[in-house]
């Protein structure tokens, strides 16, 4: 969300500004203003409440709940104006503060708001919980490796009542941008590269963070989501990030915007807008975007709120030519609050009075933050009770975090079982730069939770899985990989034991905002860290933590076993441990493919058919001279310590007609699943559809449909799925796109991961 920015953002003297209402009182505003482009709302339970508080509210106190400032967590300069948001505040000139948790201090300055200001109408405070407060979860593009979306529920319920305990009401989460650039370090914040199941986990999420009882976002153990960023953010050029998006209104409405409408589907309570353009226009003055699809198209009656100046930047963009035609084209665009820069308290007045800016489009902005507030019960209960506040990880809370971790790993490799270790060797060597490193929560954490309960080791969590072991360490290479002094140290504890694990990987400070990486592969002299292990001709595994997929290079042929680790959070070794030692058996699957090289991205499984389609014989088809052809490892791609065989897929008819789907008629692809191995374990059982022609190129394959299952030895189960209209269909390229399922043959295949080869005919007809 938040990073550097190129123009300076809030000053001392400007958040003061607004604390002052220093803009002159106009009366009434031109007939050629815009109309108001606000979506359809229905009367809500707080409806005559927050109409009975607009009519009492000036103009001012109108645009000052449109704002929103930082507080002294700094997250790009600008940030910690303290005084200055203490003053805007009492003026009734403040909407919401961000970057600020704790009871007394989120008490402190709501009594300002509440108690001083005229009418008292209380801030809602927000805060970055991306994958945990206290307890940080494994990053998200972890959590989505579990393709279970119970994981990043459990992530939401604990962060929501770590957080709420602390005066938080809304977090700025999930993040659900699709994405086929690894390069894009925002990536560890997302599900991958698939639609799919980016909008399973969105909802999910949504539902962890907000819960789903009557008692709502009031509950004290809740917080109100923000489905960021709207929209197409996962699209920027080149996996920079703030960077360009040129996208057609069909990919746009069949790849990006599919789990942002889950995310409505589960209730969530507000968006934010992002950075990119939009082929051409910025996400924050982007009406199309912003008000035809999310909020007339859709209904959504929730708050939009900017990015970290977002509203700023459309001047930096070439898109406004300064503070105040920025604040008209994005208020105008249903942007509904800003975030860090001032421009609609300190412009707004002026563009309405001059017929800019519309009051409908004011009060309709009001009104939603109003109605957010009412939602959190704020203006009933503003304060939280300091005795309850959580200020250090419980232990059902790190049990949920490790359990979480574990079923986020993906194996990637075991040749001649290496894999899982055994408690009972004698003697153990654990090298690289994050063996003994407590550097492994991941992106987006808030600094006093990375200083106060820093990561569990894996070197510490290795010699309480194995204790009657000999478990020796030797960095070998620093994170970065320049200093390889210690190489040789290595070399030699892995010589001297019986098996080594090797820990290798991002730090997090290189994966997440404002990190993109023009190589994606393990920094400096790792790999070399690798290779010299690898020439002892010692058993070995390798355990990836990162942020992203990476290209794993030469070593990868070198070594036995290789384990996806990413980064795993709070209770990162126990997780890594009870996966090496087989506590738990590894079911994750990778939710983006692994390329083989930069050179290959964009590489995805979900791309269009070509009219060369890659042919290992013909020159003259669609591939790399010097490359095979695919990805490294394939999206949905993961092993187990047991194995598991899937029948045939079977359909409960081969034939269904257009208009019965249209009308909401369904089939059902059932296939059975049965463990043949010697270990119970989990299996992610997958169903891709490919439209063989259509009046739009279509993807090879599309994911709809996936089950974790868990079965014993010799045990076998049913896994079914239902496919609708939305399986079947897809949206058009027209300006504004439409929905459309259309007859022809499909196939549908159903396997553990995208590279699936059995398969069923179905004929729309």
């Amino acid at each position: 969300m938040q990073g550097m920015r190129r123009r300076t953002l809030l000053s001392a003297a400007s958040a003061t500004a607004i604390a002052g209402g220093l803009l002159e009182v106009g009366s009434g505003q031109a007939a050629a203003a815009p109309a108001a482009r606000s979506g359809p709302r229905a009367s809500g339970p707080y409806d005559q409440k927050i109409k009975q508080l607009l009519g009492r509210m000036t103009v001012d106190e109108k645009f000052g709940q449109l704002q929103q400032l930082p507080w002294t967590w700094d997250t790009g300069p600008g940030g910690g104006e303290t005084k200055a948001v203490e003053d805007a505040a009492r003026k009734g000139m403040l909407g919401s503060v961000f970057s600020i948790f704790g009871a007394k201090t989120t008490n402190a300055l709501q009594k300002i708001a509440v108690e001083e200001s005229r009418l008292g109408i209380p801030l809602v405070f927000g805060l970055d919980v991306i994958h945990g407060m206290w307890t940080n979860f494994p990053i998200p593009l972890a959590q989505a490796a579990g393709f279970d979306p119970e994981v990043t529920a459990s992530d939401a319920e604990v962060s929501a009542k770590e957080a709420r305990s602390n005066g938080v009401h809304w977090t700025f989460a999930p993040m659900m941008d699709v994405t086929h650039e690894p390069r894009w370090g925002r990536i560890a914040e997302g599900s991958g590269e698939d639609p799919y199941l980016a909008s399973a986990f969105a909802a999910a999420k949504v539902r962890g963070y907000q819960g789903e009882n009557a008692e709502g976002l009031k509950a004290k153990d809740r917080l109100a989501a923000c489905a960021k960023h709207f929209v197409a953010y996962g699209g920027a050029e080149g996996g920079r990030d703030y960077n360009t998006v040129d996208v057609s209104e069909s990919r746009l409405r069949n790849l990006y915007l599919p789990p942002f409408k889950a995310a409505l589907d589960a209730g969530v309570a507000t968006v934010m807008a992002s950075f990119n353009t939009i082929s051409g226009v910025p996400a924050h003055a982007n009406p199309h975007t912003l008000t035809d699809i999310l909020k007339q198209e859709w209904g959504f009656d929730g708050l939009v709120v900017s990015d970290f100046s977002g509203v700023q930047e459309l001047i930096a963009h070439g898109f406004a030519e300064d503070g105040a035609d920025a604040a008209r084209l994005s208020l105008n665009a249903g942007v509904d609050m800003e975030m860090t820069s001032t421009h609609f308290v300190e412009n707004g007045k002026k563009l309405l009075r001059a017929g800019k800016i519309e009051q409908g489009r004011l009060d309709d902005a009001v009104y939603r933050v109003l109605q957010l507030k009412f939602q959190l019960g704020l203006f009933d209960h503003p304060y939280v009770e300091e005795k309850d506040e959580i200020t250090a990880p419980s232990a059902d809370a790190r049990k949920a975090a490790r359990t979480a971790a574990a079923r986020s790993m993906v194996l990637l490799k075991n040749e001649k079982s290496v894999l899982p270790l055994s408690a009972k060797a004698s003697s153990i060597a654990v090298v690289g730069p994050f063996a003994d490193s407590a550097d492994l929560l991941g992106t987006w954490v808030i600094p006093a939770a990375e200083k106060k309960f820093p990561a569990v080791k894996v070197l510490d969590a290795v010699k309480k899985a194995a204790p009657q072991a000999k478990v020796t360490y030797a960095k070998g290479v620093d994170a970065a990989g320049k200093d390889t002094g210690g190489i040789g140290e290595a070399v030699a504890a892995a010589k001297a034991a019986d098996v080594t694990v090797i820990v290798v990987g991002e730090p997090p400070a290189i994966s997440g905002e404002a990190a993109a990486r023009s190589d994606i592969s393990l920094p400096g002299a790792q790999e070399k860290l690798i290779e010299a292990v690898a020439a002892t001709g010692k058993p070995f595994v390798v355990v990836l933590v990162n942020g992203r997929p990476l290209t794993v290079g030469d070593w990868l042929a070198q070594a036995p076993a290789v384990l996806e680790a990413w980064h795993p959070g709070t209770e990162a070794g126990h997780a890594v441990a009870d996966v090496l030692f087989g506590t738990v058996n590894p079911g994750g699957k990778l939710p983006v493919s692994f390329p083989r090289t930069v050179g290959q991205i964009p590489i995805h499984y979900n791309h269009e058919s070509t009219g060369r389609p890659y042919d290992p014989d013909n020159k003259y088809t669609s591939k790399y001279l010097d490359l095979p052809d695919g990805p490294q490892f394939p999206f949905g791609f993961g092993l187990s310590y047991t194995d598991f065989t899937l029948g045939e897929p079977k359909l409960s008819r081969s034939s269904v007609s257009a208009d019965a789907l249209r009308k909401g008629d369904t089939l059902e692809v059932s296939v059975e699943v049965r463990n043949t191995g010697k270990r119970a374990g989990d299996e992610v059982v997958q169903l891709y559809v490919h439209d063989r022609a259509a009046s739009l190129t279509q993807p090879v394959r599309r994911l709809r449909g996936f089950r974790r299952v868990t079965l014993e030895p010799g045990k076998h189960t049913t896994v079914r799925f239902r496919l609708g209209a939305e399986d079947l269909g897809f949206w058009t390229n027209d300006s504004h796109g439409h929905f459309t399922v259309e007859p022809g043959a499909f196939d549908l295949y159903v396997g553990t991961s995208s590279a699936a080869t059995a398969k069923a005919g179905l004929t729309v007809s």
